[in-house]
């Protein structure tokens, strides 16, 4: 029995490959899909069924974010289907998109926490701080997350082989020694309170830090990454309320990894010692 070829107007194969005319235009004007036939006479274009499967596999290649020259050359070059060495290029650029993305959403949910939590970090106090007895480590870091470690596993137990005794509830604080910014060093100071002094080891310094008679307190939650915010807030209290700062900050880690799952409840109270 004699077959009789189906001949599709542009409009008909338009709406049956959910595509606009306009783009078999530009299809047909690039030489991704030209027409089969077009009528010397009224200039009509007709598409047969066979290159349905050609425009379903066209979208599928868009789809997977080859461009349409790229998609031309699979067709001519290719048989339709595109070669590894364009697979494995279009699967690192995958890639490299969604390192781009999982940093802006990171950038995002900061962006949000901060801003939930803003009211929290503009609540300010202008309070002394007790002369205190503490423990000290100091040494040189690349990131405040170091301090994940290197409190329980170094100082921690180097306090308890000491004797330490802390009294409730219990304080510790961190002061950042470095004259400028330095990235990846930071010369830190760890400091935790604790009722006597003993005997000073390698890792264990014992002193008496003196009262400080007026600080700046606010609370900062959320990643420490975020602090210099933080900050910059505090200090502009401070100059409004007509202070000057008179010491280094002071972190204090209430909250953060060891008890809460959240890094937004991270919990850090700065404090900056002030002047009139």
């Amino acid at each position: 029995m004699k077959t009789t070829k189906i001949k599709l107007k542009i409009g008909e194969f338009s709406k049956l490959n959910f595509v606009t005319v306009k783009t078999l235009r530009h299809y047909e004007q690039i030489g991704l899909l030209v027409p089969k036939h077009v009528d010397q006479w009224t200039r009509y274009r007709y598409y047969d069924v066979g290159q349905m499967q050609q425009m379903r596999r066209i979208l599928s290649l868009k789809k997977l974010g080859f461009s349409l020259e790229e998609v031309r050359e699979i067709f001519e070059e290719h048989a339709g289907e595109p070669p590894l060495e364009m697979i494995r290029a279009r699967t690192e650029e995958c890639r490299s998109e969604m390192k781009r993305l999982r940093e802006r959403m990171n950038r995002l949910n900061e962006l949000g926490n901060r801003l939930k939590t803003r009211q929290k970090m503009e609540h300010i106090t202008i309070r002394p701080l007790p002369a205190i007895i503490v423990a000290s480590h100091r040494r040189v870091i690349s990131g405040y997350d170091e301090l994940f470690d290197l409190c329980p596993n170094v100082i921690g137990p180097e306090m308890a082989r000491l004797g330490c005794e802390c009294p409730e509830p219990g304080y510790c604080y961190t002061i950042d020694h470095n004259r400028e910014y330095r990235e990846g060093t930071i010369d830190i100071e760890y400091c935790e309170q604790v009722t006597e002094k003993r005997q000073d080891s390698e890792l264990i310094q014992f002193k008496e830090v003196p009262a400080v008679p007026a600080a700046a307190c606010s609370n900062h939650y959320g990643s420490y990454d975020a602090l210099p915010e933080a900050l910059a807030k505090l200090f502009a209290h401070i100059e409004e309320q007509g202070y000057k700062p008179a010491g280094s900050p002071r972190f204090c880690q209430i909250d953060g990894i060891w008890n809460k799952e959240s890094e937004e409840e991270w919990l850090t109270e700065i404090q900056v010692p002030v002047t009139r």
